[in-house]
């Protein structure tokens, strides 16, 4: 498993930490029901806080992407397509309300927004 941190980020380093392991789970390098490195061993491997790798860790099981079986370690969790498409949508929605600002910056109306939109929809942006 990769992860860079990155210590001049203003990103938190726990957050540094989940986006690297959900990238990795999306990018399918992390396959379900692989096993993680140990928090213990994941600390002491980059150079982080044994806390700062639980909260990572805690937050990527309430969300849903790894699961903790008690005595036996941390797994990459089955694949929940639902949870991959709301991320997806979470994330494009970032990007509708950047173009939406853009647009209203610059008086674009939301007709030539849409028939942009329609114009690169299925192309190789």
């Amino acid at each position: 498993m990769k992860i860079i941190i990155s210590n001049s980020s203003p990103i938190p380093i726990y957050e540094q930490i989940k986006k690297a392991i959900i990238l990795q789970i999306m990018d399918g390098e992390l396959v379900e029901n692989e096993a993680l490195p140990s928090i213990r061993s994941l600390a002491q491997d980059i150079k982080i806080s044994v806390m700062t790798i639980k909260k990572a860790y805690d937050e990527l099981e309430e969300e849903g992407y790894i699961v903790s079986i008690h005595g036996k370690g941390t797994f990459v969790a089955p694949k929940n397509t639902a949870l991959a498409r709301e991320n997806a949508q979470k994330e494009i929605e970032k990007h509708i309300c950047e173009a939406i600002e853009i647009a209203n910056k610059y008086e674009i109306s939301k007709k030539d927004l849409l028939d942009l939109i329609d114009i690169f929809y299925g192309s190789d942006c």
